[in-house]
């Protein structure tokens, strides 16, 4: 299993994204660009000193991600056909969460083999990206049987 962040905007949420990996023992894939320079210090502050331990992927752009990837790709968004209580989670799914501004593309979105939505209060327009990560991968792990020991 893996997140994998599609141009990710804020470094604080990609921080924190890469210390739940690494606390988790899953990979995560950045798809870039991204709108920060990779060693920005709010990066460094919420997560980067986990970098050591998580096992981080680059990807230049979209395609290069799509070439690389070897599971579904399962894209958390608030348009998701599937509840998360009602997703099926396999152990080699991507988890792949849009940037913060603009979530992903129409042909991205089109391309995920599945698409989840996380279920929000009425009236409420959707969760930080690191918490929904969190949300997602914690309900995939728990189906998988894929927390660590």
């Amino acid at each position: 299993m893996r997140i994998a962040l599609y141009q990710p905007e804020i470094a604080g949420n990609v921080g924190a994204i890469l210390r739940l990996g690494a606390c988790l023992n899953t990979g995560v894939d950045v798809i870039e660009p991204t709108s920060f320079t990779w060693s920005e210090k709010a990066l460094a502050r919420s997560g980067m000193d986990y970098a050591h331990v998580v096992d981080v992927t680059r990807h230049v752009d979209w395609e290069a991600f799509k070439s690389a990837v070897g599971g579904r790709i399962v894209l958390l968004t608030t348009r998701g056909g599937v509840r998360l209580d009602a997703a099926e989670f396999r152990a080699d799914d991507v988890l792949l969460m849009g940037s913060e501004g603009s979530g992903v593309p129409e042909a991205v979105h089109a391309s995920a083999d599945l698409t989840v939505r996380i279920p929000l209060a009425a009236g409420m327009r959707s969760l930080n990206v690191a918490v929904a990560a969190g949300i997602a991968l914690a309900e995939a792990l728990r189906q998988t049987r894929g927390w660590p020991s």
